[in-house]
C-alpha cells in the first residue's frame, strides 16, 4: 500500500547555493579593506534575521576591513602567516560539505587525503605516520597521552621556555611536570636534565614561541620518550637549506607540527607524527557501537583540514614551499643585519628560526618604539623580566625596507 504524504514544503534556500551572493562575498574579499563605518550590533539576539545577502553587506567591513592583514608589506610581529588562496578556495569547499572524519561513510575521499598527507610528511622527519589536529596544542597532548599510555612515563620534563600546553598537557594527564632551565640564547640546559628520565617524556622545543631557540635535538638521553615541540619551526625540515638547524629529530618518538605557520594554512591546522604510528595510534583510540571504525585521538567529530594543506602541497611541491620558507628566513637575516649594524639596538641572539629579538641599547622603555611601528610589524616578549621588542618571518611577502624604514625612524624619534 503507497502512503501518501499529507504535507508538503518548500526547499529552504539558505542551504541552496547563491551564485551572486557569494560572488558579492568574494569582491569583498579581493578587495580587503573598507572605509565604511563598523556596524553597531544588538546586544540580544534578534527576532528576525535580515537575509543572507544584507550580513554580507553588513559583515564585510567588520571582518574583512578590520582585520590585521597579514600579507602586508610590514606583517612581521607573529607567527601567524598569510594563505595562499589555494586554501581559500579548498576551505569553501569544506565548509559547504561538511565532512566529518569520524565517519569514513561521511568522508571517504577527506579521509583518504588526509593519508595521503601522512604518507608525504611523515618519512620527511623520520615517523611513520600520525594524523591531523586543530594546532600544535592538541598535537602536543595526544603525544604524552600516547607517551604515558605506551611508556607508562608519569613525569613531563621541559624547558621552561616551552610551549604553555605542553605544561597544560601535563595537567590534563595527571602527570607531573619539572621545568628545566634555559641558557643565554633561549635553549634547554641539558646537562640540568635529571639523571634519571626513565619514568619522563622529554619535551624538546624546535622554535621557542618567545625567542625562535631551537633545542639541542642530537643529544641523547635515557627518557622513556622523547617528543618535539616543532610547533613552529617544523617545516625547516622540508628545506634543504636549514633542514640541518633540525638534526635529531628523526630520532624522536613523536613530532607536533602547527601547519598554520610556517605551512602557511588556515587555523587551526596541526599535525602529530609518531615513530610507530600504529602503536600510537591503537593507544589512543577509542570505539563506539556507532562508529564504524575505532576514535584516533582527542577530537571527535572533527573537519578535513587536511584537503588544504594536501592542496598547497600539491600546488607547490616541496621546492615551492622551501622557496617560501627560504625567503622568510632571508627576510630575518636582513632584519637581523640591519637590526645589528645599528648604534641604538642591541640583539638578543642569532636568527635561529626566523624570530628576531632587540631592544635599546641605552636601556630604555622601548614601548615608545613598539607604539611608533606600523601596526602588526612587531610585537613584545618577556625575557627574564625584560622586555624585547619582537619580529616573526611569517610573512615572505614582507617588504624588508618599508620595515628597516620604519624602524629608523621610529628610532630617530626616540632622540628628538
Amino acid at each position: 500500500m503507497r502512503i501518501r504524504s499529507t504535507w508538503s514544503f518548500d526547499i529552504d534556500k539558505s542551504f541552496d547555493p547563491d551564485s551572486a551572493a557569494l560572488h558579492r562575498a568574494l569582491d569583498a574579499l579581493l578587495q580587503s579593506a573598507s572605509d565604511k563605518p563598523a556596524a553597531e550590533f544588538d546586544e540580544t539576539l534578534p527576532e528576525n534575521g535580515i537575509g543572507e545577502e544584507k550580513v554580507i553587506d553588513l559583515l564585510a567591513p567588520v571582518v574583512i576591513g578590520g582585520a590585521r592583514q597579514l600579507g602586508a608589506g610590514t606583517a612581521f610581529a607573529h607567527m601567524d602567516p598569510p594563505t595562499p588562496w589555494i586554501t581559500w578556495a579548498t576551505s569553501l569547499w569544506n565548509a559547504a560539505l561538511n565532512q566529518n572524519l569520524l565517519h569514513p561513510d561521511v568522508a571517504p575521499v577527506a579521509r583518504d587525503i588526509e593519508n595521503r598527507l601522512m604518507q608525504w610528511l611523515a618519512p620527511c622527519y623520520g615517523m611513520t605516520g600520525g594524523h591531523m589536529t586543530p594546532g600544535s596544542t592538541v598535537a602536543n597532548l595526544t603525544a604524552l597521552w600516547a607517551a604515558r599510555d605506551l611508556k607508562g612515563v608519569t613525569r613531563v620534563v621541559a624547558s621552561d621556555a616551552a610551549h604553555l600546553s605542553v605544561a597544560k598537557a601535563a595537567h590534563i594527564l595527571g602527570l607531573r611536570f619539572l621545568e628545566v632551565a634555559t641558557n643565554d640564547l633561549g635553549q634547554l640546559r641539558h646537562r640540568e636534565l635529571p639523571a634519571d628520565l626513565t619514568d619522563s617524556a622529554l619535551v624538546l622545543t624546535a622554535g621557542a614561541t618567545s625567542t625562535g631557540a631551537l633545542d639541542e635535538l642530537r643529544k641523547k638521553s635515557n627518557a622513556a620518550w622523547t617528543h618535539v615541540d616543532a610547533a613552529w619551526a617544523g617545516p625547516l625540515q622540508l628545506s634543504q637549506s636549514y633542514c640541518d638547524r633540525l638534526d635529531g629529530i628523526a630520532e624522536a618518538d613523536s613530532v607536533a607540527i602547527s601547519a598554520h605557520k610556517w605551512f602557511f594554512q588556515p587555523k587551526e591546522s596541526g599535525i602529530v607524527l609518531f615513530k610507530d604510528s600504529k602503536a600510537a595510534h591503537d593507544a589512543v583510540s577509542f570505539g563506539g557501537a556507532y562508529l564504524a571504525v575505532p576514535n584516533v585521538g582527542v577530537l571527535g567529530s572533527h573537519g578535513a583540514n587536511a584537503v588544504s594543506l594536501f592542496a598547497t602541497l600539491l600546488s607547490w611541491g616541496r621546492e615551492g614551499l622551501e622557496q617560501r620558507i627560504n625567503r622568510a628566513m632571508t627576510l630575518a637575516h636582513e632584519l637581523h643585519d640591519y637590526l645589528d649594524a645599528h648604534p641604538d639596538v642591541q640583539l638578543f641572539g642569532p636568527n635561529s628560526s626566523g624570530v628576531i629579538l632587540w631592544r635599546l641599547r641605552s636601556g630604555r622603555d622601548a614601548s615608545a618604539v613598539l607604539d611608533a611601528l606600523p601596526a602588526g610589524s612587531a610585537s613584545m616578549t618577556v625575557i627574564d623580566q625584560t622586555p624585547w621588542i619582537r619580529h616573526v618571518a611569517a610573512n615572505p611577502n614582507a617588504d624588508m625596507q618599508l620595515l628597516t624604514d620604519a624602524i629608523g625612524h621610529a628610532l630617530k624619534r626616540m632622540h628628538a
